[in-house]
């Protein structure tokens, strides 16, 4: 697999399948090269700020333009609509890979959501079980899409070319960028985030300075890759949380060349440059950032994908598992492997937790006690890899997240455990 760097998120890229398919001097020529048409596609309004746009010029045999209409599904996305409203701490355990044939638009299951389909801020989470390669194509129309893998590698060809994905990595899929998702392995399951607001980008790093956490060289667009092929595809897109689809006389997947930076990219999240403390007390979790998804108010994000990697533990008479705390913000957290270490159990890879806002959580009893009375020494969390969809914004659970008979009714039990131990006559 061919792939290019992406330095970084307001820069150019370019890539042609065949050479001079790119024109030079200007977008759109007259004639482009070999016979193809121009088309742009544009992920922010033409107005935005320089710094901010995200567009790219697509060279394709065929224009998205020659579609016949759309028709709307019988078979739509699995979750059904958002649950009542509860401020509860949830739990699920994996979702079963599904025995029938499933792909992965039918395997996408809604377990929450902040805001609809037809907002221009909000994110929504899925969980995706597959064991069957994609036969047709499919966009999204109502947000961005971030993809994390827990189980099976994935092959993801695109209107840009092709990306493989591992577990431990994660692809990013532009708003309306139609992909077609092939399985390397027999099944495949794992975690997205639709993002409905601004595009993801690296965070700002502030005071850490000019390096750390998730390096821009570390992320990878393909390089382009064309599909020339007169056969019947069925063409899917989910338009306002509805799946309607058209067939079309020959692969949508038909760019020869393209330059931009509205492109699909990934990163392998064993690159992150994990920062920590080295004297005492925790940073906050904001120092595990991968990508960010702004709001209007400064420092207040729409998304954060946060992971939890492996890392040396080193603070001097410190609480090392995270703090118990009640937060702003509203967190759904997934595990891709090992063991999360502020839970000694019930936190499985595949299976997520939803801590809203100012839902008080943190270690669980037996992990709280292990974390007072240890005798502290520098040592590693190794062979773990848990992360986190934050947003400013209150998840709902769909109602198949609150019916489902993975959700775990217990999990309240886990901080029971904790003794009282406070003792007003001894410090």
């Amino acid at each position: 697999m061919n792939l290019e760097y992406l330095s970084g998120f307001g820069n150019e890229f370019a890539s042609e399948a065949l050479p001079g398919a790119l024109p030079v001097g200007q977008n759109s020529p007259q004639k482009a090269p070999y016979g193809l048409y121009t088309e742009l596609f544009s992920g922010t309004a033409f107005t935005m700020v320089r710094s901010e746009a995200r567009r790219t010029w697509l060279y394709r045999i065929q224009p998205s333009a020659n579609h016949p209409a759309f028709v709307k599904l019988e078979r739509q996305l699995a979750g059904g609509p958002l649950g009542a409203v509860t401020p509860n701490r949830l739990r699920w355990n994996p979702l079963d890979i599904p025995s029938e044939p499933t792909d992965f638009v039918d395997g996408l299951v809604g377990m929450v959501a902040n805001s609809g389909s037809e907002k221009p801020s909000g994110i929504s989470i899925y969980h995706y079980c597959a064991n069957r390669s994609m036969e047709r194509v499919f966009f999204n129309a109502d947000g961005e899409l971030l993809i994390v893998p827990e189980q099976g590698r994935l092959r993801i060809a695109t209107e840009l070319g092709v990306l493989e994905v591992e577990p431990l990595e994660i692809v990013v899929l532009p708003r309306g960028l139609k992909f077609r998702v092939e399985l390397l392995d027999a099944q495949a399951r794992g975690y997205v985030a639709e993002n409905h607001g601004a595009p993801l980008r690296l965070p700002d790093l502030g005071a850490i300075g000019s390096n750390g956490l998730a390096n821009p060289r570390d992320f990878l667009t393909p390089v382009a890759h064309y599909e020339d092929l007169k056969k019947p595809t069925p063409l899917v897109q989910k338009f306002l949380g509805e799946l309607w689809a058209c067939e079309l006389d020959h692969s949508p997947l038909n760019v020869v060349a393209w330059h931009g930076n509205n492109v699909p990219y990934k990163y392998d999240l064993r690159r992150f440059n994990t920062l920590g403390t080295v004297s005492f007390d925790h940073p906050d979790p904001s120092i595990f950032t991968v990508l960010t998804s702004p709001t209007s108010t400064h420092g207040l994000a729409n998304l954060d994908f946060v992971i939890f990697p492996p890392r040396w533990m080193v603070a001097e008479n410190t609480f090392r598992p995270p703090w118990f705390h009640r937060n702003l913000m509203n967190e759904y957290m997934g595990l891709i492997q090992g063991a999360y270490d502020a839970k000694a159990e019930g936190f499985l890879p595949g299976g997520a937790s939803l801590h809203s806002c100012m839902s008080a959580h943190g270690p669980d009893g037996e992990t709280c006690t292990k974390a007072i009375n240890v005798e502290l020494a520098p040592h590693k969390i190794d062979n773990t890899m848990a992360f986190m969809f934050e947003t400013s914004q209150v998840l709902r659970p769909t109602q198949f997240a609150l019916e489902c008979p993975q959700l775990q009714n217990t999990y309240d039990a886990c901080w029971a455990s904790l003794p009282a131990t406070f003792n007003p006559n001894r410090r």
